[in-house]
């Protein structure tokens, strides 16, 4: 079942892109203003993102060996961490779909951490080159996330620092259409999925999979 959730990462990263937009929209025109004049945004967007996916995939691996940990020490652990695991699933496919938005309560956990390292970030700023963009975004990869906390459990459930690595990495690959093509000012992608068909769809998917899943534990 790991390509299903690394396949299904991505597609709540792409889904949650627009909630990112909501989130991230002022970072994207602080980052343009951040950029020298007369230069092509694209490549300092490119720089950016990646950071930013690089922060999430790190935090996968870290939460993945968590798992791993937990796990051996606790003879209920492994299943006890797929249960969350497909809780966080389907209130995320909620979310996603627009029928429940409990999730943002989330985004508390990682207040006080991040007042700290927001910060750091204004170093950073203005860029001189594409690269200077890319530990920005490393440090505002870790800005507080409902749908980011909620996709690191099946990070923590994979019980594996490689899966949960690459469980976040597609997740992070997900976000990456949207917030790009924002950052170089397209919004066509992003206009289709604030259609709430589209998202419902992916929705559905989810929890869906999230059931199977649970066939599979049980």
């Amino acid at each position: 079942m790991t390509e299903f959730s690394y396949i299904s990462a991505f597609f709540i990263g792409l889904a949650g892109g627009v909630h990112c937009l909501g989130m991230c929209g002022s970072i994207t025109l602080a980052m343009r203003a951040a950029s020298p004049v007369n230069s092509h945004h694209f490549p300092f967007a490119l720089s950016y993102h990646t950071g930013r996916v690089i922060s999430y995939s790190v935090a996968g691996a870290f939460t993945g060996l968590l798992g791993g940990m937990v796990s051996t020490a606790s003879h209920y652990g492994a299943v006890t961490l797929q249960l969350i695991s497909i809780v966080m699933l389907i209130l995320m496919a909620l979310y996603l779909g627009q029928w429940y938005r409990g999730l943002t309560r989330l985004e508390q956990l990682g207040a006080h951490l991040w007042k700290k390292l927001q910060p750091v970030s204004k170093r950073f700023i203005p860029f001189r080159t594409p690269l200077h963009a890319l530990p920005y975004g490393m440090i505002w990869g870790w800005l507080p996330c409902g749908l980011v906390y909620s996709t690191l459990t099946w990070s923590l459930a994979s019980q594996s620092m490689q899966q949960g690595f690459f469980i976040m990495l597609a997740f992070g690959l997900g976000t990456f259409p949207v917030m790009l093509l924002a950052s170089a000012g397209a919004s066509s992608l992003a206009t289709l999925l604030r259609h709430a068909a589209t998202r419902q769809i992916i929705a559905v998917g989810l929890i869906m999979y999230a059931f199977t899943l649970l066939f599979f534990i049980l």
